[in-house]
């Protein structure tokens, strides 16, 4: 088993978990008020959230396989539509990062040029830094009265196949 083996399920779970999380918010029809409310210790509202966690997440991303993501650098998003357009951009990404052999060891220097980093902490960083936020989100549509989305990955197991009953506790049930 190879180290993108290993990645397999984190990496498909956290773009799975923060494209659920924008369809989630789509399907709710939410006003413009509503994206714009923030909860305590929340980083902003929903929309200016799920912006921050898919252009860091690109961020990251291409700076592990080298490649450009053109939405990182462009105005935040106004509206849920372009979010998921860009999460399903990082997907194909993150998909292709998945079947390269990846040196968790290379050197990358951040922060204009003041700081190195092993390429590692990018995929732990991504994937720490997107739950941190999507619970925040989550917190924000509690406070309005609306029960979030399952998107732990559980979750993920279930709607990817990635988990099942045994013919025998079916049959018990």
């Amino acid at each position: 088993m190879g180290l993108n083996d290993l990645l397999y399920d984190p990496i498909r779970h956290n773009n799975w978990a923060t494209g659920s999380l924008i369809e989630f918010c789509r399907a709710q029809n939410l006003t413009a008020e509503q994206l714009e409310i923030t909860g305590v210790g929340t980083y902003g509202g929903i929309l200016a959230t799920l912006d921050h966690i898919v252009r860091c997440d690109g961020s990251y991303l291409r700076r592990i396989v080298d490649r450009p993501l053109e939405y990182v650098d462009t105005e935040p998003a106004t509206d849920l539509e372009t979010l998921a357009t860009w999460n399903a951009e990082a997907g194909v990404l993150w998909e292709y990062f998945l079947t390269q052999p990846f040196d968790v060891d290379r050197v990358i220097v951040i922060d204009d040029n003041t700081r190195e980093t092993r390429a590692g902490i990018f995929v732990a960083q991504a994937i720490n830094h997107a739950n941190h936020h999507r619970e925040q989100v989550c917190a924000i549509l509690t406070g309005l009265g609306i029960e979030p989305p399952d998107i732990q990955a559980w979750e993920y197991a279930w709607t990817s196949g990635r988990i099942w009953d045994l013919p025998a506790a079916a049959a018990a049930e």
